[in-house]
């Protein structure tokens, strides 16, 4: 029982993360778009920090149960199962989950870089960026599923 809320635990705040992952990028193509509408560029800075913001307490807190699903055995053996064995999906699939950690951080500090009033790259390009996570998410997902070594 304790596994299997701490799993769905674990996912819920993934999703969470998921959803500021994918949407931050999309308020810096609006930033990059509305450059001559500093009211609307304003609006958009604060949706960003907010968003970034609830962006890293998801991740953490997805990590927590992250790292008790993985390595919860170890401390509570009669409530959590060792998951992973001998298995390196798991490794592979830590290393895409550290690469979508840094493109959060990396679109967090264009968010930052902007309202210092830095530039932004081009509208394009961040389109083009956006898709990077879903890529990334969608591997992660199958070495989820497929735990194919």
């Amino acid at each position: 029982m304790t596994f299997l809320l701490f799993k769905s635990l674990h996912v819920l705040f993934v999703i969470a993360w998921m959803a500021a992952v994918f949407y931050l990028p999309r308020i810096l193509v609006n930033m990059a778009e509305a450059a001559g509408e500093p009211a609307v560029l304003a609006r958009l800075q604060l949706m960003g920090r907010r968003l970034y913001k609830f962006g890293h307490n998801m991740f953490g807190l997805a990590f927590v149960f992250g790292l008790a699903l993985w390595q919860g055995w170890r401390w509570f053996p009669s409530i959590l199962p060792n998951v992973t064995g001998a298995s390196h999906w798991i490794d592979a699939k830590l290393t895409l989950v550290a690469l979508v950690l840094a493109y959060f951080v990396w679109t967090g500090r264009l968010l930052k870089r902007s309202a210092k009033g830095g530039t932004l790259p081009s509208s394009r390009a961040l389109r083009w960026i956006n898709e990077v996570p879903v890529l990334l998410v969608l591997a992660v997902i199958y070495l989820v599923i497929a735990r194919p070594f």
